[in-house]
């Protein structure tokens, strides 16, 4: 029989989901990958799905023989060692785009919060402070009309822009890939060089891979670009945005605040200064993992599965790696 070893260890609700799911004919070992037991439980395993909390490193690969697959359930895969992976000839695969829906939303969700300061006036509220300071000093922002730049036009960033046009806002993009023009109009969206988006827009939102490329992205110099009435959202990688770069842009008032979902070190130190900043609203990395993700993210998963154990070539195999499956 075929295994699967998953990990890490979820609540049993979500193993239910998943069991449910599981393709008739192969077996599953759930285990913690912090422990003895992964590698015991991965020596015979054809596939691996989870998070990549854990690196998959040559320990794994010398242990897991027999792995055809190393399959994701999140987006990312910067923790992965890909080297190793590339050594053992196996293929790793992200979520297919699973998490799109969720990390849109909660996106465009960071994009309202901040141009309204919810978490500062909640915590006004909750200390006992109702209404703090005049209008003019603490200006809160309408979406409509506004020119929201989009980072990265991939499949969260796409869902991020059809989201967005109920706002009536004019959405810019920048991506290395251009769309063709019709594509561009049935989404309502035009490219826009880097720059050019950082100049113009009211709100810049992140939707980009974190490459070397994409490391520090967005900072001293990006972020002195952008208006003093601009907001920056980064629902991707932390480590895209300099941190230390954005915090001096938040409390010099360079730009007016930014929602973040990801951050350089997760959780962050508490001496982390973006965490004392009024302007700046931080959710611990859970755009992803809505109750309706996981069922997509378990399909998608499992369906790639089956696809190797056909013969057929994995979809969604992350890009430093395709090489290494025919098409």
């Amino acid at each position: 029989m075929p295994k699967i070893v998953f990990s890490p260890k979820f609540p049993k609700p979500l193993v239910d989901v998943m069991m449910e799911m599981k393709p008739t004919g192969f077996d599953i070992a759930v285990v913690d990958a912090t422990g003895p037991e992964f590698l015991a439980a991965a020596k015979d395993a054809e596939y691996f799905m989870g998070f990549g909390r854990n690196p998959l490193g040559p320990d794994f690969y010398a242990a897991a023989k027999n792995m055809k697959l190393v399959q994701l359930i999140s987006a990312g895969y910067n923790t992965i060692d890909l080297e190793a992976a590339r050594r053992a000839r196996v293929p790793v695969a992200n979520n297919g785009g699973a998490n799109s829906v969720a990390v849109a939303e909660h996106a465009v969700m960071l994009i309202l919060a901040t141009l309204k300061k919810l978490h500062w006036q909640h915590n006004n509220v909750t200390a006992g402070k109702w209404r703090v300071g005049d209008f003019a000093e603490t200006r809160l922002y309408e979406l409509e009309g506004k020119t929201v730049g989009i980072v990265g036009l991939g499949n969260i960033g796409k869902k991020v822009a059809r989201r967005l046009r109920g706002f009536d806002c004019k959405i810019v993009y920048y991506d290395i890939i251009r769309l063709p023009e019709h594509e561009e109009d049935v989404l309502g969206v035009r490219y826009v060089l880097l720059d050019e988006l950082l100049k113009t827009a009211d709100v810049v939102t992140l939707h980009t891979p974190l490459t070397s490329v994409t490391q520090n992205m967005i900072s001293d110099a990006q972020l002195e670009l952008m208006k003093p009435t601009a907001i920056l959202v980064n629902t991707c990688r932390g480590p895209v945005v300099d941190e230390r770069a954005l915090h001096k842009a938040l409390i010099t008032r360079r730009i007016a605040g930014a929602g973040l979902d990801v951050m350089v070190d997760e959780p962050p130190s508490k001496d982390n200064p973006l965490l004392n900043v009024d302007s700046c609203t931080i959710t611990p990395h859970t755009a992803g993992p809505t109750w309706e993700n996981w069922p997509k993210a378990f399909r998608n998963a499992f369906d790639n599965v089956l696809r190797v154990h056909a013969g057929r070539p994995p979809l969604w195999v992350v890009p430093e790696l395709r090489d290494l499956v025919k098409a």
